[in-house]
């Protein structure tokens, strides 16, 4: 819920709507420098474009990736940000489905609901609105809506919730349950759902099943979290941090390898451990040799492994094709295979049910102006999840 003493601002959010709004935002200015708060100048929404008042976002690692500018092409001045959550300010022409007042997540990949891909049942891959890492302006004129004495400020895969506003694609923002916790539901927009999705929509463990979960970050722990939730009776988490172990247990973790340990390949050290290996393996580390060994070490016959990690963009997977002779199967997933608009509020409904838990994923909290130390913890590998109060 909206904190009592900013219902105010909400109320008047009327008397903002067409006009450029000033507020206070963190913005990335050269690769890897420490995040500066900034007054920034926040446009109107155009058509098909809404406005969003932020009120949390967490930090993820993918905010870190590219805040680091490595391996890649970087471009700052940038408000990064893509887990956050709000509520709508403005809307523009041609939006019909969100109005003044909604709460809502916006999300880095959308769902324009006209292309073969949102039509199918088995994609979320929007042909319009899919992620691209790429883009760093609006798709209806090509211009950013963030700008500070008039010089553009960059968004970042759609979202920028960095930002005490920010101005999202209409098809890119999830209509959510005004009861929940902004605070709390804000990881869903990328992190949560990205493991938890790999684990209950595409590995679908069998109930008594054992699993490999690679790496313990949030999206491994949230897969660990899925494959509990649906049965499995041995989870064996791979991580070469060994101080998020202890921590992994909440999440049904029963076991754990550190690949650092051990002399032989950590394929072998599992298939060995599980007398043939795993029923299902989830990958989470976006390392191209901890995706093999995640496909390797599953079971002939019947063994699927789900690579969920981003790798570099020149790494190569190889294998023997022996292994898919032994009907080993591996898939590919991107957001835990949700829709976004469908989906999303569907998932923050398990939450307020009971059916699913949020707050164990949020180890720390920090002001905007505090977002470093964020940036730190993650860097560090300190914690699961940092969410940060915008307006405080």
């Amino acid at each position: 819920m909206v904190p009592r003493e900013k219902k105010g601002r909400q109320e008047n959010m009327s008397s903002t709507a067409g006009q450029v709004i000033r507020c206070k935002a963190a913005v990335a200015w050269e690769a890897g420098k420490p995040l500066a708060i900034e007054e920034v100048e926040v446009a109107p929404p155009q058509a098909m474009e809404v406005r969003v008042r932020i009120l949390y976002t967490a930090v993820c690692h993918s905010d870190v990736y590219f805040w680091e500018g490595k391996e890649q092409t970087p471009l700052f001045p940038r408000i990064l940000g893509h887990e956050g959550g709000g509520i709508v300010e403005s809307v523009g022409e041609g939006v019909t489905e969100l109005k003044q007042g909604d709460y809502v997540l916006p999300i880095f990949t959308g769902e324009c609901g006209e292309c073969e891909q949102c039509k199918s049942e088995e994609s979320n891959l929007c042909v319009l609105l899919g992620v691209d890492l790429d883009r760093a302006v609006m798709l209806n004129d090509g211009k950013p809506r963030f700008s500070i004495n008039g010089n553009p400020i960059y968004h970042f895969v759609g979202t920028s919730t960095f930002s005490q506003y920010t101005v999202v694609h209409a098809r890119c923002v999830a209509k959510i349950n005004p009861s929940a916790p902004l605070d709390k539901v804000c990881i869903v927009s990328c992190g949560f759902c990205t493991g938890f999705g790999a684990a209950v929509n595409v590995a679908k463990p069998p109930k008594g099943s054992t699993v490999a979960v690679f790496g313990l970050g949030a999206v491994g722990l949230a897969a660990a979290e899925g494959t509990r939730i649906s049965g499995a009776s041995r989870i064996i988490g791979i991580d070469i941090n060994p101080s998020r172990f202890e921590q992994a247990k909440k999440f049904g973790i029963t076991e754990f390898v550190d690949p650092k340990d051990h002399e032989k390949p950590v394929r072998e050290v599992i298939v060995e451990m599980t007398n043939g290996g795993v029923d299902r393996s989830i990958e989470c580390t976006g390392n191209v040799e901890a995706m093999v060994s995640a496909f390797e070490c599953v079971r002939q016959g019947w063994g699927v492994a789900v690579i969920v990690g981003l790798a570099k963009k020149d790494a190569v997977f190889k294998t023997n094709p022996f292994n898919f002779l032994a009907a080993r199967t591996i898939k590919g997933t991107f957001y835990g295979n949700y829709k976004p608009l469908q989906d999303i509020p569907l998932v923050v409904e398990k939450y307020m049910s009971k059916e699913i838990e949020l707050e164990k994923f949020i180890t720390h909290s920090v002001s905007l102006s505090e977002i470093n130390k964020a940036f730190d913890l993650m860097i560090k590998g300190e914690g699961i999840r940092c969410v940060v109060h915008v307006w405080d």
